[in-house]
Parts: structure tokens; sequence; C-alpha cells
């Protein structure tokens, strides 16, 4: 305590009570010994505080109970189309995002002649010439040829092949910067069309446990969360696809 505090509490006192300075002194030092450290206190409120941001923090994780789930929604439904979802993506990262115009690619391209849909190998013998050249030949079938050229300059694969009468000359693109990039963006697509069917799949078997009558809104709210829950494992799945995926074509 300050000497002028000690001042200000003295006077008044040794004027009404004529008690000398000293006594005046060690009795304001025995209030003072005895009162409360608010120190202490603040320290104890901000202890409290930490337990409870601590306890707000905690349990985050939900726990899913496919029997619990299984009273409004169809589980296994629910799971086999996400998986489907993720098997699409795959298959389409397969398909479209070759760095290298393999033969692969090319077998499967879809083309559509006269309203029917084939994939290019049902139409045409294709060989691997050398690394450099595909080599398509349509002597069976020369009347898909302009289908054919139509599917292949918007697949999206990068290819520019050269007819010679019935048979397409396919010269397989260098590698370039620019190349990998076109392809990673093509895979964040899918993937982004991936990730908006499973949110789909979500969404639509909330609202209809939402609708279900002669039911718990807490069995509702839990079930609503565990459906989130489950749906952000394949999410989370599709996501590491992807990002192995775009590492890949952009050779991290």
């Amino acid at each position: 305590m300050t000497t002028r505090l000690l001042e200000r509490l003295i006077v008044p006192l040794y004027v009404k009570t004529r008690t000398t300075p000293l006594n005046l002194v060690r009795g304001c030092e025995k209030v003072v010994s005895t009162s409360v450290d608010f120190t202490q206190v603040r320290n104890y409120a901000k202890g409290k505080d930490r337990g409870k941001d601590k306890k707000a923090k905690g349990g985050g994780k939900v726990e899913i109970n496919p029997t619990v789930m299984a009273e409004l929604v169809p589980v296994e439904k629910l799971k086999e189309r996400c998986q489907s979802a993720i098997v699409n993506m795959k298959e389409d990262f397969a398909k479209n995002l070759s760095l290298r115009s393999t033969t692969g690619a090319i077998d499967a391209l879809p083309i559509k002649h006269d309203g029917k849909d084939y994939e290019l190998q049902e139409l045409a013998q294709i060989v691997r010439k050398n690394p450099k050249t595909i080599v398509i030949n349509f002597a069976s079938f020369p009347q898909v040829i302009p289908d054919v050229l139509k599917a292949i300059s918007t697949s999206g694969l990068n290819l520019n092949p050269q007819q010679d009468g019935t048979t397409l000359y396919v010269p397989v693109p260098k590698v370039t910067k620019e190349h990998r990039e076109a392809l990673a963006k093509n895979a964040k697509a899918l993937y982004i069309k991936c990730r908006d069917t499973v949110k789909d799949i979500q969404n639509e078997y909330i609202k209809k446990s939402k609708k279900q009558t002669g039911v718990s809104e807490d069995l509702v709210f839990n079930v609503n969360k565990q459906t989130i829950a489950l749906c952000e494992q394949y999410l989370e799945e599709a996501k590491e696809i992807y990002n192995n995926k775009h590492n890949e074509l952009l050779g991290k």
C-alpha cells in the first residue's frame, strides 16, 4: 500500500480517535494482510474457463451406430451409393487423365454411331506402333471413322489423328507443363462431381428421415448426425484419391 493511501486512512482516524500514528499503521497493515488476494481469484476464474473450453472441444467425433441408423436410414444402400460415386470417379480418372495417351485410354474411348454407344476397341484394331504413334485400323468398319474423329477431338486427350484411307495415325503428344495442368484441372472437376454426388445422397436421406412420423426428435437428430459423419468418411476417401491423382499429374 502506498504512503499517500496510508495517509488518507490514518489522518481521519487520528483526528477521530487520537490513536498514535504507529498504532494506526500497524492496524492498517493488519487490514492489508487479511485482504482478499484478487490475483488468485482471477487465476481461478481463468482455470474454470479453460476447463469449459476443453470440455466444449471434447466429444466432437460422432460415433456411428448402424443399428440406430437403420431405424430411419437404409444404411447399406447409403454406403453402396456413396461407394459407387467413388468408383465412378476412379474410372473417370483412369480413362480420361492419362499423362500419355496410352492404348488403354484409346481402347475405352466412347463412340456414338447410329444412335448406339460403343467403345473404340469394338470398332477397330488398335496398335501402338512405337512410343510416339498409335495406329487405328478401320478396314472392317470404315463408316465409323467420322464419328471416331469427332469423339477423339472432344475427348480432352490432346490428340491430333491423321487419316490415311481406313487407318488413323495418332501421334502421342509430348507431356508438357500445360498438358499436365489441363489434366489436373479435369481431375478437380471430376472430384467435385463425385463430392457433390455424395452430398446429394447425404441430403436426400436427411430429408427423408425428417419427414418420418411417429419417431422422436432426438432419434432424428442423432441419425442425421451419424448420416453426415458416415458420408464424411466417403468424402475424405474421395479427397485423398483426388490429391494423389493431382500430385501424380503435376509430377509432385
